[in-house]
């Protein structure tokens, strides 16, 4: 005889604590930004210096010192006013990516499903059930 339901799976308990939904995905989409924020915020100060350079390039031909100083005091005020906002960027644009590939993942396996369905007669009427199921109760 077949089991459908295995008994240890009743029996485990989760020892993990309760979390909230929309703590999990803050939690998660903060993990997922924080690489981001970091190679924005290094394209943004490679794209400063580069800009810093050409300027003081053009009228430190002898003060070179006072050049170096001038374009190290550029990159820590850039780095100390741009960290914030790309951060709060990068974490809007991973979560952004995360929905979408979580929705796109979902409209494919809802897609193989209904051609499953298309195909077996069985599951589509277990997808009739439950349709009638859910519009009942």
């Amino acid at each position: 005889m077949t089991r459908l339901v295995s008994p240890d799976l009743f029996t485990t308990t989760r020892q993990s604590a309760p979390t909230t939904l929309a703590h999990d995905k803050t939690a998660n989409t903060e993990e997922n930004a924080r690489p981001l924020a970091g190679m924005l915020l290094a394209a943004a100060m490679a794209a400063l210096l580069v800009a810093a350079d050409q300027v003081i390039d053009s009228w430190a031909d002898g003060h070179l010192l006072a050049a170096w100083v001038a374009l190290w005091t550029v990159t820590f005020a850039a780095l100390a006013l741009l960290a914030t906002p790309l951060r709060r960027f990068s974490n809007t644009g991973a979560a952004w990516v995360s929905a979408f590939a979580k929705a796109s993942k979902e409209r494919r396996q809802e897609e193989e499903m209904w051609e499953l369905a298309r195909h077996d007669s069985r599951v589509m009427a277990e997808i009739r059930m439950a349709s009638l199921r859910q519009t009942q109760g």
